[in-house]
């Protein structure tokens, strides 16, 4: 038998799940409203690595009455359900489609993009993954399946592999992602024989969810580490959050310590504006502020691509700082990371750099 504390599911039991018993702070009628507007759950293993409540991983899952106060804030901020051809499938690229297969997670995040749904409605039956499948099925262009909710990794072993062997049964699904918060907030949960069962399924890609360099505990390495040893690959998404990770340094460290437990550096969002979220949002120059204190100063491998997810469902649109001063015919003036010009030909016809 397991020792409860490497026991995923006593520690998901023996969580947090009541504002009044977070160590929020404020008003106890404000924030049994917070609570109501997205439910509250941090399970025993987060709740451990949180120090004072406002810290940046307490400010992350423990609710705070600022989010009463966002009369910016939306729903679907992404548009989602307007793109669902049939219920719990997001069609929105040509080649890709999310696929939503649980609506729990290990911890609810207060950022979260879909908190009209997470923690709300049931898990998607059998049947009902298999409507969303036979769309998979009679739309050939279909090549790219991410697999999300929720968190795919609170399903069963059998449950989750099931639905991965009906879309790889698909001839036209070349790809298969998870996106997991769990091998950042409830570590334990990734063992050796769902590692197993997720390899049965190659290719299969996993997207993760660090914030923050103190994230990355033994536990997370562990984990991480045990997928990418069952060939796996695993990337991050950060979410740039204030008073979580809004300055280069914590961005710095965070994509530094994934690259040493082998995961790469894949996403860096701006906050949606999701409802309750205003406390969260930063500007878009911090973002662009952060990357550009990355490029240069750590390796390539270790920049992740700053993304705005474009509001109604536009889509990722990729931000860059400002590298391209000048640019003609004949030639382009770049600016470097050390804030330099360099001058190169742009038509091809010299090999120099002036």
């Amino acid at each position: 038998m397991k020792p409860v504390m490497d026991d995923w599911r006593h520690l998901l039991a023996h969580g947090t799940n009541h504002a009044a018993d977070s160590g929020a702070a404020g008003d106890p009628a404000a924030l049994a409203r917070a609570e109501t507007a997205f439910p509250v759950r941090i399970n025993a293993y987060y709740r451990g690595l949180i120090g004072e409540p406002d810290d940046p991983l307490g400010r992350q899952v423990i609710p705070s009455v600022a989010e009463l106060d966002d009369p910016g804030g939306v729903a679907d901020p992404l548009g989602e359900d307007a793109d669902m051809p049939v219920p719990h499938l997001v069609h929105r690229y040509p080649d890709r489609v999310l696929l939503l297969v649980t609506y729990q997670c290990a911890v609810y995040c207060r950022f979260c993009t879909r908190k009209r749904t997470v923690g709300r409605l049931p898990t998607p039956t059998v049947a009902e993954t298999q409507v969303a499948v036979d769309y998979i099925r009679r739309t050939p262009r279909i090549r790219d399946v991410i697999v999300s909710g929720g968190d795919p990794f609170l399903l069963s072993d059998d449950r989750l592999s099931g639905i991965l062997g009906l879309l790889r049964a698909v001839p036209t699904v070349q790809i298969l992602r998870v996106d997991t918060r769990v091998p950042c907030v409830l570590p334990q949960r990734v063992t050796d024989a769902l590692c197993r069962e997720l390899s049965h399924h190659h290719p299969v890609y996993v997207n993760t969810h660090f914030n923050h360099p103190r994230e990355v505990t033994p536990e997370a390495r562990a984990a991480c580490e045990r997928l990418v040893d069952h060939g796996i690959p695993v990337g991050n998404q950060t979410v740039l959050l204030k008073g979580v990770n809004d300055d280069p340094a914590t961005v710095k460290e965070l994509v530094q310590r994934l690259l040493a437990i082998r995961v790469k550096p894949y996403y860096l969002y701006q906050c949606d504006p999701v409802q309750g979220t205003a406390h969260f949002r930063t500007s878009v120059t911090k973002g662009l502020e952060i990357l550009a204190a990355l490029r240069g100063h750590t390796s390539g491998m270790a920049v992740p691509t700053y993304v705005i997810d474009a509001p109604g469902g536009g889509g990722k649109v990729p931000l860059l700082p400002e590298g391209v001063v000048e640019m003609s015919e004949e030639r382009v003036v770049v600016r470097n990371f050390e804030g330099k010009l360099f001058t190169y030909d742009a038509g091809g016809t010299r090999a120099a750099v002036k």
